[in-house]
């Protein structure tokens, strides 16, 4: 018989399957019935020849240089990394972020301070002692004077401090307005002169330097107002000679060295 190649697309074959029923016939037992066949010419058949599934065309010579050259397989990206890589590599800062964030916290240290300075009327125990008149200037001018010794560490002096600045700021033309830091052993005599055991404490002076009375302690407003006005208007007495409020004790202040002599701080 004629041999097939894989190119081929139909060989004529004789139609064998009349000798192959005849030996399925044959080899049944006696007690099949015997199947009969048709006899006759039988058209031949066409038999299709299909490649087999691992074989392929023929490459041609421009595939085969691409092949060894490796053109056609995928070059990996360079911008590509994997999922490690990507995780090693540390995140970009944002500048911008980072210099909003730094505004923000300003503004908001700025906002605190500012809200801090509001709830004391913006005026401090630094700003009556920056403003205050030298205790020995306020002796010889002729003024009656109000002397408030204070101490940086007194809560109810600084509490106070801003009450006592806008009085000041009204009156200080016509009354000088001393403050002597109980820290300050420049102001020993001073203390034990005016028996001073608590801050803050206001003595009030006439004209000539003597004493009216004075107010320690934390005390409504209206009762440092009104000494004021009756000084400044001259009154042989004051309506709050000898009024005591909460106070801190004298005896814990601080001492230490003056810094400089001339200072009535």
């Amino acid at each position: 018989m004629a041999s097939v190649t894989s190119r081929c697309s139909g060989l004529l074959l004789p139609d064998l399957r009349p000798g192959l029923a005849g030996l399925r016939s044959r080899s049944r037992p006696p007690s099949s019935p015997r199947v009969s066949l048709r006899a006759g010419r039988r058209r031949p058949r066409t038999l299709s020849c299909v490649a087999p599934p691992d074989s392929a065309e023929p490459k041609t010579d421009e595939q085969q240089v691409k092949a060894e050259l490796g053109e056609e397989k995928p070059q990996p990206s360079s911008s590509s990394s994997t999922p490690q890589e990507a995780a090693a590599e540390p995140p970009v800062p944002d500048r911008g972020l980072n210099r909003r964030i730094a505004v923000l916290t300003t503004l908001a240290a700025v906002g605190l301070f500012g809200s801090q300075r509001l709830q004391l009327g913006g005026f401090s125990l630094k700003d009556l002692a920056a403003n205050a008149v030298p205790y020995e200037e306020a002796l010889s001018n002729g003024k009656p004077t109000v002397v408030e010794f204070y101490a940086d560490w007194c809560e109810v002096c600084r509490e106070l401090a801003p009450d006592i600045y806008k009085i000041e700021q009204q009156y200080k033309d016509r009354i000088n307005f001393v403050m002597l830091n109980v820290d300050n052993t420049k102001w020993e005599q001073e203390l034990d002169e005016f028996g001073v055991e608590g801050i803050p404490h206001f003595a009030f002076l006439d004209k000539e330097g003597n004493e009216e009375g004075n107010v320690v302690g934390k005390l409504p407003r209206q009762y440092f107002l009104d000494n004021v006005v009756a000084l400044s208007s001259g009154d042989p007495t004051i309506p709050h000679a000898r009024a005591v409020g909460q106070y801190s004790s004298a005896e814990f202040r601080k001492v230490h060295q003056v810094a400089d002599p001339r200072s009535h701080g």
